[in-house]
């Protein structure tokens, strides 16, 4: 199965449909940028009663093609977070191969922006902003918690104006060092070759990269991995985990000792498990005050 379907394939079997405790309400289509004639866009799955008020962005991405699909079709991944009270806004970026990696980091980063800047209507706190995706879209989740910034305020834009920051990462079978990865690279796996996004010179690669930029200040972040993943080798998780333990940055590794890219059966329902916890414990209402500012 191709990359760029296999992480929507995947993270379908989640949860069943049959599954839904409660209705959520689907806003499509919604534009968060503009470029080359083309709109950028999210879907918005609302938990319709006991949303928490806090937001989860999913990264639409597998091999940094992100394609678009019915929101109903979505549905079932997301049913866990709105379950447990989160409105989740499943993020698409400029997509491989017309767009490359830095072009989808600062779509994403835009995504970000803009859903803070618009979170009244969308009935969210703006501080409580978790993401998470499954491979380019976990490099792409990464990328956000490791360089996210406070907006430029000189910006004639007021998206741009707005922060992108993120306080809770969930990355699924993630690329960390892209320098690694390239086409040109002599440590690159020979299926690298079949992703044009990876055809990227050394220095863009470097700056694309998570495991570059861990700081003190980077969000809270789950890294879920398959121990014979022979597409991102799980050295990709390892080596970020160790430099947030060094750096103090709150993090967790979950290691899945059989599975591949991709899990299944009994990983899975543990993976979704660990990921709802980490956003509960990361994105929970501080305060009295916080909660009844949500709710206004």
């Amino acid at each position: 199965m191709p990359l760029k379907t296999l992480a929507i394939a995947i993270l379908l079997g989640i949860y069943p449909l049959a599954h839904a405790r409660a209705e959520v309400n689907i806003t499509a289509d919604v534009v968060y940028g503009h470029k080359f004639g083309l709109a950028n866009t999210f879907d918005v799955f609302t938990p319709s009663e006991n949303a928490n008020g806090a937001a989860v962005l999913f990264m639409v991405s597998g091999g940094w093609y992100s394609n678009w699909s019915p929101p109903q079709k979505l549905l079932p991944m997301m049913t866990p977070l709105t379950d447990a009270g989160y409105t989740v806004f499943a993020v698409r970026h400029g997509s491989s191969p017309r767009f490359s990696i830095p072009e989808a980091v600062e779509d994403v980063r835009r995504s970000v922006r803009f859903i803070r800047m618009q979170s009244k209507q969308f009935g969210i706190d703006p501080e409580r902003l978790g993401v998470f995706g499954m491979s380019a879209g976990g490099h792409l989740s990464l990328m956000l918690g490791t360089t996210g910034d406070d907006g430029s305020p000189n910006a004639q834009d007021p998206v741009e104006k707005t922060s992108d920051r993120v306080q809770a990462v969930v990355a699924w079978v993630a690329p960390t060092d892209l320098t690694i990865m390239t086409h040109a690279s002599p440590e690159a796996l020979p299926a690298y070759k079949n992703f044009p996004a990876l055809d990227l010179a050394a220095e863009p690669a470097k700056k694309h990269s998570p495991l570059m930029y861990v700081t003190d200040d980077d969000a809270p972040t789950l890294l879920l991995a398959g121990a014979v993943d022979d597409l991102v080798p799980i050295d990709h998780s390892r080596r970020i985990h160790k430099k947030f333990e060094e750096i103090g940055v709150a993090n967790r590794l979950v290691e899945f000792p059989n599975a591949g890219h991709g899990l299944a059966g009994e990983d899975m329902k543990r993976a979704v498990a660990e990921m709802v916890r980490w956003f509960d414990t990361h994105l929970a209402v501080k305060d009295a005050a916080t909660e009844a500012t949500t709710k206004q």
